[in-house]
């Protein structure tokens, strides 16, 4: 979100958008790995820039012989943390090059979970096959149709499975990318739902990502049949002073990052 003319924001369909963020993190999974590896760690659940663990949060509920979709799940270090507390989980995820790196990390720990190539609108898993879902900061903001995306879970959830997930917190669509204090001011509208756009010399895009207000998040969660239990906001932690893009102390401080939203398909 700033003055390069190959950024932009403008509508992107679900075939370009989906062709852009496969093409880029196959591209850049090395360098992300590099960046954030030791942050989110081969065998462990960090929800979040702010660094909250499903460890300690413990909101997906009681693990043991559960079935767990991981949605998007990058190098897998949540799923494979899910298997060492007695889950069974499977994660998937749109790029071979981040699937890459978790059949690395897995050889690296010996923690071994089933990987599939997915596309999150066409899950390639039966009705009612899963008793939890999950993802940190995974699929959901990288699709148009997230709505479909969201009935697509609801599907493969058992009744009154959990469905958990982290996502940019939607205030932060007002400022720009950075970190520092040019990251305090507000410059665009929270109500503007154009999607911020990475763009070759040609127009082509080669990166996306949606926006969505909170509202527009629980009415898509309302509309696929998801009944939210909690809207939980990380608080910036008093002596972490890591810098993940444009998640910072400083803004950290001021205002939430991330907004995780706990939500479960009814029993009845």
């Amino acid at each position: 979100m700033d003055d390069d003319s190959r950024v932009t924001r403008r509508r992107v369909g679900d075939a370009e958008a989906r062709r852009a963020n496969r093409g880029w993190w196959d591209g850049d999974a090395d360098d992300y790995q590099a960046e954030h590896g030791a942050f989110l760690g081969d065998v462990d659940f960090v929800w979040c820039p702010e660094g909250l663990r499903e460890a300690d949060a413990r909101l997906l509920g009681d693990l043991a012989g559960r079935r767990v979709l991981e949605v998007g799940c990058g190098a897998a270090s949540a799923a494979r943390w899910l298997a060492t507390q007695g889950a069974r989980p499977v994660a998937f995820d749109l790029s071979a090059g981040m699937l890459r790196h978790a059949v690395d990390a897995a050889d690296r720990t010996g923690v071994r979970v089933p990987l599939v190539q997915a596309d999150a609108l066409a899950l390639p898993f039966a009705d009612r096959s899963f008793d939890l879902a999950c993802t940190a900061f995974g699929a959901i903001p990288f699709v148009d149709d997230s709505a479909a995306l969201l009935a697509e879970v609801h599907r493969v959830l058992r009744p009154g499975g959990r469905w958990v997930f982290s996502v940019t917190h939607p205030m932060r669509w007002i400022f720009l990318d950075d970190p520092g204090e040019g990251g305090l001011t507000a410059v665009h509208s929270y109500f503007d739902r154009s999607p911020y756009v990475e763009q070759d010399e040609s127009g082509v895009a080669t990166y996306v990502e949606q926006h969505r207000t909170l509202g527009d998040r629980i009415r898509e969660l309302v509309g696929a049949g998801f009944r939210l239990l909690d809207l939980v906001e990380p608080e910036w932690p008093a002596g972490h002073e890591g810098i993940w893009g444009q998640w910072s102390p400083l803004r950290g401080r001021l205002f939430p990052g991330t907004a995780i939203f706990v939500t479960e398909r009814p029993a009845a």
